[in-house]
């Protein structure tokens, strides 16, 4: 402990000291004098590029997010693009951001860095969704990109994401490199601030006009659509960069009744009416239930800040609005799109889907019998976009899901896109209306042909250092010493991403992995229960996956079932409690 506090005091003077800007100093000085645990988590570490990128909550420190960190992350980024692209006189980078306090800030401070360094920018002239900035870089031939955004993080986080020219999040090597050319940057003398106007360039509705129109091409029931344009659609941007695309879009797939919320369609990091602006929290839902109910609407949606993510809420049996949860939103809309294309004849056999290691199986189950292969590849997104690089001009990409709410389609970007699924959801949610269904009967439609698959997601949370080592702890804990049994169930396969080995208990036979090392660990049970642990790439918590099937025989014993699978997944929760 002593050593890191000496490491901490020696960055916090440094930034006493150089050339940071007195406020900053201020709040250092601040730090220093009163709450050392505060002044420990902003300089014992620098931030690092996880799942989602550079992330962090703002503030001064090598560990937060600032025009100091962001400006050594640029200059870092600025370095490793000359030298990978050496022949190119004119490097090009699209940058976009959300509505996230100091978005702004920090996406004109990545430009003017970036044109200090000789790079021709992109720069959207307002906030727009994270998935255009993917579109933006592969429309523009763009060398890479850089997107302001915490997603859906707290209110007082900003991040940092990188993608390259493929309109992908960076993977390795890229992510490893960047970072090494990173920490070549003691500090804000090393960063070029001050970069001429003339080489960045504003752009805005004409990248829109063109990405709606990609988006409108992926219709594939315009007929239904048209029968059912009044369908009551509610739909809330969480206060985040959705408000005004989002409900363009689906007026261009031809919904004329999208009902929004007034209050949250206002752009504001400090999401005011919200707790978290993020789709999978049930709150987050509130208002925009209420105006479903009050109007009697066939479908709610709400998207997080930077609209790559989307929450749905369908009327049950009952009538009453029920939440689906990622994995059940991403087997519907598999379901839809597999079904389609095999109708319009659009399955010659070469096509694919690819879900994360974490999402239900029932999406491999229905892929399988529609005859498309269905690849698993790790958590996070750039993992699937590195697939779709992998396969582009080989194999035809249908499309992409994870269960925390991220779903693409199409194959002109390359991230998740809420404005993307938004759109084709509601497509579905009038399919199914022309047959007499709600999402939620066909929800069930699919559980009697596939099997009813049901998942709970379980975030432990520890911030700091000290959170940290604890979380590390608890890995090297399942890794060294697995369980036998876990509620009841024997422990059948174990699976080390880390080590890049599965264990079968029964014939204690290893087989490799044939994906990159990643700290994950997958338990799987005799009872078809499946458990995933891994710590988060962008927050600080260690999340449990929990999955659990049964049969579904018919539709009647669909609550007695789903109380079965609750019960289950109750008892997994009991057995990962930590306190």
């Amino acid at each position: 402990m002593g050593d890191t506090l000496n490491l901490v005091k020696e960055r916090a003077n440094q930034w006493l000291t150089g050339n940071f800007d007195e406020e900053t100093k201020l709040e250092v000085k601040k730090m220093m004098e009163e709450d050392q645990q505060e002044l420990t988590d902003a300089f014992y570490r620098h931030l690092e590029f996880g799942t989602g990128g550079l992330r962090g909550v703002m503030g001064p420190g090598t560990n937060r997010m600032n025009i100091y960190t962001v400006g050594m992350a640029t200059q870092g980024l600025a370095n490793y693009l000359r030298s990978q692209f050496a022949g190119d006189k004119t490097i090009s980078v699209a940058i976009a951001y959300d509505t996230r306090n100091k978005s702004r800030l920090f996406a004109e401070t990545t430009a003017s860095i970036l044109a200090a360094n000789g790079c021709r920018v992109y720069l959207f002239d307002d906030f727009r969704p994270t998935p255009e900035l993917s579109f933006a870089i592969r429309h523009f031939k763009c060398r890479a990109g850089v997107v302001i955004t915490a997603s859906h993080n707290p209110r007082e986080y900003n991040g940092y994401k990188v993608y390259w020219e493929d309109g992908g999040q960076i993977i390795p090597p890229h992510d490893r490199n960047i970072i090494e050319e990173v920490k070549k940057i003691s500090g804000p003398d090393d960063v070029k601030f001050e970069g001429s106007k003339s080489l960045i360039k504003m752009i805005g509705e004409e990248a829109d006009s063109k990405y709606l129109r990609k988006v409108a091409g992926l219709s594939l029931s315009p007929e239904v659509i048209k029968k059912h344009s009044q369908m009551k659609i509610v739909y809330t941007p969480l206060h985040g960069s959705g408000a005004k695309i989002l409900p363009e879009c689906l007026k261009k797939f031809g919904f004329e009744n999208v009902v929004t919320i007034p209050e949250q369609d206002k752009p504001d990091g400090n999401f005011p009416t919200l707790n978290l602006p993020n789709p999978e929290d049930p709150e987050a839902f509130g208002m925009a239930l209420n105006k479903a109910r009050q109007i009697d609407a066939g479908l709610v949606m709400a998207t997080d800040p930077d609209t790559d993510r989307v929450g749905v809420a369908a009327k049950n049996s009952k009538g009453e609005y029920h939440l689906l949860n990622g994995n059940q939103t991403a087997s519907i809309l598999i379901y839809y799109l597999l079904k389609k294309w095999r109708e319009k004849g659009k399955i010659k056999g070469n096509e694919y889907i690819v879900k994360t290691i974490v999402t239900s199986d029932i999406i491999s189950d229905i892929a399988e019998k529609s005859g498309v292969e269905c690849y698993d590849v790790l958590t996070g997104f750039k993992f699937i976009a590195g697939l779709m690089k992998e396969l582009e001009g080989k194999k035809t990409f249908i499309a992409g899901c994870e269960e925390s709410y991220g779903y693409l389609a199409g194959d002109f970007l390359r991230d998740k896109d809420a404005v993307i699924s938004a759109a084709l959801i509601a497509e579905i949610t009038a399919w199914a209306a022309d047959q007499g269904k709600t999402l939620h009967d066909l929800l069930i439609d699919i559980y009697l042909e596939f099997g009813f698959y049901k998942e709970s997601l379980m975030s432990v949370e520890r911030k700091g250092k000290s959170g940290a080592e604890e979380i590390a702890a608890m890995m090297d804990k399942f890794r060294n010493s697995p369980p036998d049994s876990i509620a009841g169930s024997d422990v059948m396969q174990v699976s080390d991403y880390l080590k890049q080995k599965s264990f079968d208990t029964l014939s204690q036979l290893r087989h490799n992995i044939d994906l990159p090392k990643s700290n994950v660990l997958q338990f799987f049970l005799k009872d078809g229960t499946k458990i995933s642990i891994r710590p988060s790439g962008t927050e600080p918590k260690i999340k449990f996956y929990f999955s659990v099937k049964e049969k579904l025989e018919k539709r009647e014993d669909f609550e007695k079932v789903n109380a079965l699978l609750d019960n289950k997944l109750q008892s997994l929760g009991n057995e990962f409690r930590f306190e």
